[in-house]
């Protein structure tokens, strides 16, 4: 039986996001404030070849699996685009936890976890797999900029989160180019360019930033491009607050992901 490696693929959290320019190749500049969550993906690499995913997310009510072959194809791409990259084979079992099309970054810290195997730390390479990539290989928090490919370490934090995944697909190329349209959010309060963009792209995703707000009394900040929302919370109560915005999202017979989690490093 092959040798098998072990490693972790942390979900990031985008605190802060700004889009500060357009570059001439259609990538956007931005300005962002990252972190690295508890919550994590298992890579299991092995000798061989060949992609296995195995999905461990526990929607709080499924009803379909609204997200899964998109994700699982978003994941093996950037995956398979990792090994190329590092000019390496291998066959990698992937045990997911982070839920696809959430703005987790869950299919970047797969590709930055092959790129750690791999032995592999060029930022500049790993930006050529995906804007959230080179983030997701250094970890902790950070500020980032540029397409990705510029992170600035920060003093880590300890916080913690409690996020909303709803079982909704947003896709970040439309949450862009609507932000192309309408430009960033107008609401003082956000701290995501990209917020009203998202709620134009999946106007039901407002319910759920309703729901979070009012059941954790906290301000809901979208992650990303979405669709997950996230309210940061004293780490005394982040499980009971978890739990008591879980039983709303049933009570309303909605299908989301409900997690309290910490920043880690």
């Amino acid at each position: 039986m092959s040798k098998v490696h072990r490693e972790l693929a942390r979900a990031k959290l985008t605190r802060s996001f700004r889009v500060t320019g357009r570059r001439d190749d259609g990538y956007h500049e931005v300005r962002a404030e990252m972190v690295t969550l508890g919550l994590a993906d298992d890579v299991e690499l092995s000798s061989g070849d060949g992609i296995e995913i195995v999905d461990q997310i526990d929607w709080s009510r499924r009803t379909d699996s609204l997200g899964s072959l998109v994700g699982d194809l978003v994941v093996d791409n950037l995956v398979t685009t990792a090994l190329s990259l590092a000019g390496r084979r291998a066959h990698v079992r992937l045990v997911k936890r982070i839920p696809p099309g959430a703005g987790l970054g869950g299919g970047s810290a797969d590709a930055a976890a092959v790129l750690r195997w791999a032995g592999v730390s060029d930022l500049h390479l790993a930006a050529k797999i995906g804007s959230d990539v080179p983030f997701c290989l250094v970890g902790g928090r950070a500020n980032v900029e540029g397409a990705g490919e510029v992170v600035e370490p920060l003093a880590p934090v300890d916080l913690s989160f409690v996020l909303l995944t709803p079982a909704v697909s947003v896709s970040t190329s439309a949450v862009y180019a609507a932000f192309d349209e309408i430009g960033p959010s107008k609401a003082d309060s956000s701290s995501n360019d990209l917020e009203q963009a998202a709620l134009v792209v999946e106007p039901r995703l407002g319910r759920f930033r309703e729901l979070l707000g009012t059941v954790s009394g906290l301000h809901p900040k979208l992650a990303g491009s979405g669709a997950t929302w996230f309210v940061e919370c004293d780490p005394t109560q982040s499980e009971e607050i978890a739990q008591a915005v879980l039983g709303a999202v049933m009570e309303a017979d909605l299908t989301a992901l409900v997690v309290a989690t910490d920043t880690a490093g």
